[in-house]
């Protein structure tokens, strides 16, 4: 058995279980899916300081789930928040995230591919996370749907038409040959959108848990996680302990 934690790092519950339908239609008969939220803080991370909130609950909540031996966990946002520190927090357990997920499978799709992102706020850390993993080079474009976070889930028959617009000026101004779905509650339109367009469309929370799936096997199979050498190289227990750091 693979043991899979997806957790949503926002401080409330209201698509846990729509996620966990979602991921246990997708999973294979040998995984084991949880679905998870934290029990204070934002709801949604579209602003950098609400990121720096919840991380250290985050930190707390990936820990414990090392500790009770899921074999992989996703990071449930398209922004990547905390990769650097929850990767040094962690000892072996691989950690996934949503946007390195999709943009590092949609390089090997196509020679472009396009983003569709919630509002233009976004744009700036997204893109600099696509230049953090070596894909600058690809992207076609990002392009804005004018919705938030909270708003994507609410009437889906206008988050689709506008889904649909986006992605047919990502197709044919910009050049893309994939789209990514560019924020985790954008779930639920990727299959419709890429019977439209003929192209692959990722949907950033089935993609990071088909590659956590992925990941979990070649850690039991191989041992293999992030290095711990140099970049990810964990702090000491002792300092933890010294100075009463809760993790």
């Amino acid at each position: 058995m693979k043991r899979v934690l997806w957790l949503n790092p926002v401080g409330h519950d209201q698509y846990d279980q729509d996620m966990l339908h979602l991921f246990q239609q997708e999973a294979e008969p040998d995984t084991e899916i949880v679905v998870r939220s934290l029990t204070q803080g934002p709801h949604h991370l579209e602003y950098h300081a609400y990121g720096a909130l919840v991380l250290p609950e985050c930190l707390r909540e990936l820990r414990r789930a090392e500790q009770e031996g899921f074999d992989a966990a996703v990071m449930g946002c398209f922004y990547d928040p905390g990769v650097k520190e929850i990767r040094e927090m962690i000892t072996a357990m691989p950690v996934i995230f949503p946007e390195e997920t999709c943009v590092s499978l949609a390089a090997t799709m196509g020679d472009r591919f396009s983003i569709l992102v919630g509002r233009r706020k976004w744009i700036p850390a997204m893109l600099e996370n696509v230049e953090r993993y070596g894909q600058s080079r690809r992207l076609a474009s990002f392009v804005s749907l004018d919705l938030g976070v909270l708003e994507f889930q609410q009437d889906h028959q206008r988050t689709e038409q506008r889904m649909t617009q986006a992605a047919q000026r990502a197709v044919e101004e910009d050049g893309a040959e994939v789209l990514i779905l560019g924020c985790t509650m954008e779930y639920g339109f990727a299959r419709r959108l890429q019977d439209q367009l003929g192209i692959p469309v990722l949907d950033a929370t089935v993609t990071p848990f088909k590659y956590a799936e992925f990941r979990a096997g070649l850690k039991q199979r191989y041992g293999w996680s992030h290095s711990k050498h140099n970049a990810y190289e964990s702090p000491p227990d002792s300092e933890l302990r010294q100075w009463n750091l809760p993790l």
